[in-house]
């Protein structure tokens, strides 16, 4: 079950998303994070952040829309009150960054080498609920390849994941720049933007009037951009990819592998069903074994199209 992401070994595939599993032991109660192949935090900015207005958060049929606006308690309370936290945790650590300029993302990642918990910085370039920053910089394949570079030269020890945005026009051009810049690995996808509508009031339901969509809906697009990126860009680089996107049991989890994938995150899934993060490896386990696979590895993009 072990998979390796840019050279560091993890026990098996399974991480948190970002946003959806907070800064450390908040799921702590409900499953053994131990268990994880990697604990992805929320974004971390420079400065705290209080994010939107309420309402943030809407259930839709097939998941929810979201627009938290990347609150967070700020750099530095996140390295004095939640890395002690952190390094008891077992397993290695991914943390999110965000910001709105890209002094604000070689700050944060500069800070970050110095955490020996911390084994790699996930860029946020594709928030789709801020104003400043966030998608700013994840559709245009320039300014991803410009943000990428700057940050690459922050993470020396740590592992540069890019998550990208799939509000573009062609995801394999901003993963091409990213992997150009010199990503490690790349995350996708993140959410989409999206609205809900009160009919009744005739206004949008969250404060912002779009957020980010998430859950089961999303996911047969981000098998298909994964799939994409996987056989247009990372395959012949050699560059792993993180799939996220509607992940909530084993056979989801096994398209995203098929697909390309070599990591997976979990997110929406969680405010249903932690445990998921238990159940989905073990169904992994359990398909290798039915078909006569020894290492998972070895289904990474083994989709056959013809």
């Amino acid at each position: 079950m072990s998979v390796d992401i840019a050279g560091l070994k993890l026990a098996n595939p399974m991480m948190t998303a970002s946003g959806t599993c907070g800064y450390s032991t908040e799921y702590a109660d409900f499953v053994d994070l131990r268990r994880l192949g990697a604990f992805v935090t929320k974004s971390i900015t420079r400065e705290p952040r209080a994010g939107n207005d309420y309402s943030r958060v809407v259930e839709t049929r097939a998941g929810m829309l979201n627009a938290i606006g990347l609150a967070n308690i700020g750099l530095d309370a996140f390295l004095a009150e939640k890395v002690p936290q952190l390094e008891k945790l077992g397993a290695p650590v991914f943390v999110n960054v965000a910001g709105t300029s890209v002094d604000d993302y070689v700050a944060v990642a500069e800070q970050l080498e110095q955490v020996p918990v911390v084994r790699g910085i996930e860029l946020n370039i594709s928030c789709p609920n801020v104003k400043a920053g966030g998608l700013q910089f994840g559709t245009d394949p320039e300014q991803v390849r410009h943000v990428t570079a700057a940050v690459r030269g922050a993470c020396r020890r740590n592992v540069l994941i890019v998550k990208l945005s799939p509000n573009v026009t062609d995801i394999a051009a901003t993963a091409a720049a990213a992997v150009e810049a010199g990503a490690d690995a790349l995350s996708l996808i993140n959410t989409f933007t999206a609205m809900a509508i009160d009919v009744e009031k005739r206004r949008p339901v969250l404060a912002n009037a779009t957020g980010g969509l998430s859950g089961p809906a999303i996911r047969p697009v981000a098998v298909y951009m994964v799939h994409r990126v996987y056989t247009q860009v990372t395959r012949d680089a050699n560059v792993p990819i993180i799939g996220i996107g509607g992940i909530q049991y084993a056979r989801d989890a096994l398209e995203f592998i098929l697909a390309g994938a070599t990591g997976l995150a979990v997110g929406t899934a969680l405010f249903a069903d932690p445990t998921c993060l238990h159940s989905i490896p073990e169904g992994l386990a359990d398909y290798c074994r039915r078909h006569g696979f020894r290492r998972l590895t070895e289904l990474v993009g083994s989709l056959q199209t013809a």
